[in-house]
């Protein structure tokens, strides 16, 4: 049996082509593209106005089941079916996240597909890339530091210290920093408070640059974000302190989508990337709305299962951006149905039919959801070397009685040759013109209504339950004319309900509201329920403990 190569042995052979070239085949001219090396680059504002006026491609988003620790590859089949359009003689652009530092170097590692169905340049991706992550941080920090500087030299905005609501960030895992006292140290280093640090991914900036529609549009949500409270309850915003215009300065560069290629030199823009918990999780808006007039199809992700992913997508992000999907993609694994129907991860080897129907109400849950929003699915079945034949037949067998199909996928061992099957399903879907997409829910219900309608339509939950405190937060909301803002739902990726291990598709239960933030320049309020963390903390055995240089200068580890 032959060798099989680790990801980064295959992108580290990938033959990749000058970004020039790339550029060319979807239109962008060499003075539009500002390289960064030889094989990625950023495609100018200029360019992006230029091609406004262009009719739209159709936007297919691929979303999965709830994650297990057996691994569903939702990017790995982003970036194949992208490849496998192309194959079939479609034009089509892939448009995914950049990564984060954090997960990288903690449990989840590296974001770029998989397999031989991979973006490249990997290691760059998975590291400081074009330093668009860094640019968020950094404007990020340049609020905090204006916040703490303004009370410093006499709070003329009136600022009540005990209610300033903007945290720190930075890109990497460390719950150390969960919840700090700053300003320590006497008169000259201010007033000591509260404070705390999130992860960049989960930063308002981060959520802003991925709904902007231009510096222009970026520099006001900038100035919209609430960075604190008075004593009488009245909001100061980032534009009272004269923050905007700084912060967009820094974000100038970050705002361009960043082109680079697949392993088989097809276009992918791989542009931002909110936490999918704490934010929507998609790749900006300008990337994808750009890729729709260049391309007859452009692929994109969802973060996480679709009850958190494909939810936000739809009700945030293609709200905002009026954005109509034609077809979405629902990546299961056999294995992950085993895991669903309550085998260990050490068992996942052995053939069990039984597990594998049992676990399918997890997939059959997500595909009546996606069918809610009105957009036609099918399931790729993301094919590892352990499934049966009967194992794989069980599965279409339950899509099937769905009244979905499901298609099996061998694009991680064979690239785009192994996903033309659902590549030209995507296609007939798309051109039957079948998706009559609409939000879960009307701009004008109230907050609390809508939590409670995402709890009860898509976790299949009985209701939201929170305190008055919270309740009356939301009222205020309303009344300050916050309440047409879609939710954000942060919540575990592992579960419908709030409980990380209870897999499968439960009913029945409730979920708790802990905390609710209204980000007002990204234009949604953030409803955490549950133990979800804003900073994640790293593992017992990191996956930082992996990575290194090895003797030819090569990186190690980054999967």
């Amino acid at each position: 049996m032959a060798e099989v190569k680790s990801d980064i042995e295959i992108a580290r052979a990938a033959k990749k082509k000058q970004i020039q070239e790339i550029g060319a085949k979807i239109g962008i001219p060499n003075e539009h593209l500002l390289p960064y090396g030889h094989d990625k680059a950023k495609v100018s504002a200029e360019f992006i106005r230029s091609v406004k006026g262009n009719k739209d491609g159709k936007l297919i988003l691929v979303t999965a089941i709830n994650p297990t620790p057996a691994g569903e590859g939702k990017t790995t089949t982003t970036v194949g079916l992208g490849d496998g359009l192309n194959r079939i003689g479609k034009k089509a652009i892939v448009c995914i996240r950049e990564a984060s530092l954090g997960p990288n170097f903690g449990v989840k590692g590296g974001a770029a597909g998989g397999g031989y169905a991979q973006v490249v340049p990997m290691e760059d991706m998975n590291l400081h890339f074009t330093g668009d992550f860094h640019a968020i941080t950094t404007a990020h920090n340049l609020l905090s530091a204006l916040i703490d500087n303004h009370i410093y030299w006499g709070n003329e905005l009136g600022i009540d210290t005990r209610r300033v609501a903007w945290r720190r960030v930075m890109d990497m895992n460390d719950r150390a920093l969960r919840e700090i006292i700053c300003s320590l140290g006497g008169v000259a280093n201010g007033y000591p408070r509260e404070a705390g640090f999130d992860i960049t991914v989960a930063s308002e900036v981060m959520a802003i640059l991925c709904l902007a529609t231009d510096l222009k549009d970026l520099e006001k949500r900038l100035g919209d974000i609430i960075v604190a409270y008075r004593r009488d309850k009245t909001p100061v915003f980032a534009r009272d302190l004269k923050a905007d215009g700084a912060m967009a300065v820094l974000l100038k560069d970050a705002m361009q989508p960043n082109l680079v290629q697949t392993l088989e030199n097809n276009p992918a823009f791989v542009h931002g990337g909110p936490f999918a918990n704490i934010a929507h999780g998609c790749n900006s808006v300008v990337a994808t709305t750009t890729a729709l007039k260049l391309a007859d199809y452009v692929v994109t992700e969802a973060g996480f299962g679709a009850d958190l992913g494909a939810e936000k997508f739809f009700d945030i992000k293609c709200r905002k951006a009026g954005l109509k999907p034609s077809a979405a993609v629902i990546v299961a694994t056999v294995r992950a149905m085993k895991m669903n129907g309550g085998v260990k991860k050490e068992e996942l080897g052995k053939e069990n039919i039984e597990a594998v129907k049992k676990g399918c109400l997890n997939l059959g849950r997500h595909i009546e959801n996606v069918k809610q929003f009105g957009v036609p699915a099918v399931v790729a079945i993301n094919h590892f070397t352990t499934d049966t034949d009967a194992e794989i037949q069980a599965m279409k067998d339950f899509v099937r009685a769905q009244g979905a199909e499901a298609i099996l996928c061998k694009h991680w061992a064979q690239g785009s040759a192994g996903i033309e099957d659902l590549a030209r399903k995507v296609v007939e879907i798309a051109e039957s013109g079948a998706s009559q997409f609409s939000p879960l829910y009307p701009d004008e219900m109230p907050l609390f209504e809508k939590v409670n309608t995402i709890v009860k339509r898509i976790y299949r939950g009985d209701e939201a339950i929170a305190d008055k405190s919270v309740r009356d937060q939301l009222h205020a909301w309303e009344q300050a004319g916050y309440g047409n803002l879609p939710v954000c739902m942060a919540k575990t990726q592992y579960s419908f309900s709030t409980d990380p291990n209870l897999r499968g598709a439960p009913t029945g239960h409730t979920v708790p509201v802990r905390e609710v933030r209204l980000s007002a320049g990204a234009g949604f309020v953030v409803i955490i329920c549950g133990e979800v963390m804003t900073m994640p903390g790293l593992p017992s055995k990191p996956s930082s403990e992996k990575i290194f240089l090895n003797e030819a200068g090569q990186i190690e580890g980054l999967f």
